[in-house]
């Protein structure tokens, strides 16, 4: 990656699982390093109760917004405004939100201004227009952990208040097929399209050009057609030749012969 970025990751704890926090964080390690991290929501209200147990281990701080009103949404506005302030101190480059809300795509627009990246999770319920305003969008059922107790608790012993200890286990993402990914015609014109525009005179094209070419046009990420790298996506495809020399790939329209 050739740039780090000080990221903020700011969290609607109302509108996204908890269950996909590892996940986030780790694909946000591959692009700098969270130092700033919130979690806004209404900590009274037993439907984020399962983010609790996930503030301190991921270093999480807890950002407090009570119901002003019943059927109001305290915690966008609280989101905002934290966002704004975040942005003027000029402390962090890139800023990533996890929400399902597309009342934020206003303020992902705004950020996208000032020239900082924007990286959304959202659950697949998200609408479009949020979707489409990241730099890049990942659909958090494909960053899920599933918490599993260790060791089962003898029926014997258990009690109303014995409940065994949990731990994450990284998600087993479903792999889209070569005929799968061949078949969304919106993927495969996106793919040809972005090495067309990066290829060289004989037709091939540095994948790194075409990564960035591809995040600089749409909010695409690998992760959600079941592949952590575009390299790995492109070679499911089997739509390019992809050669390799000296751990630099590249790779060229198979259609080109």
């Amino acid at each position: 990656m050739s740039q780090s970025h000080n990221i903020a990751l700011l969290i609607d704890c109302d509108n996204v699982s908890h269950r996909a926090i590892e996940g986030v964080l780790q694909e946000l390690a591959k692009y700098g390093k969270v130092n700033v991290r919130h979690a806004h929501g209404n900590w009274n209200s037993p439907t984020i109760k399962g983010w609790i147990e996930k503030l301190h281990p991921n270093a999480i701080r807890p950002v407090q917004q009570f119901a002003f009103t019943k059927g109001k949404n305290a915690t966008d506005a609280s989101m905002i405004i934290d966002a704004m302030d975040l942005l003027y101190s000029g402390n962090v480059s890139a800023f990533a939100l996890m929400t399902s809300d597309s009342d934020f795509t206003p303020l992902v627009l705004r950020l996208l201004e000032s020239g900082l990246t924007v990286y959304g999770f959202g659950e697949q319920k998200t609408p479009q227009p949020f979707v489409d305003a990241c730099s890049q969008f990942i659909y958090t059922e494909n960053l899920e952990y599933i918490e599993e107790a260790d060791e089962p608790v003898p029926a014997a012993t258990a009690t109303k208040t014995t409940s065994p200890p949990k731990k994450a286990t990284p998600p087993d993402n479903k792999k889209l097929s070569r005929k799968e990914l061949r078949g969304n015609t919106s993927l495969v014109r996106l793919l040809r399209t972005a090495v067309e525009q990066t290829s060289d005179d004989d037709g091939w094209a540095h994948l790194g050009a075409v990564g960035t070419y591809i995040s600089n046009n749409s909010s695409f990420s690998p992760v959600n057609y079941g592949y952590k790298k575009l390299s790995d996506l492109i070679k499911a495809s089997e739509l390019f030749e992809v050669r390799t020399n000296n751990k630099v790939i590249h790779v060229k329209d198979s259609r080109s012969h």
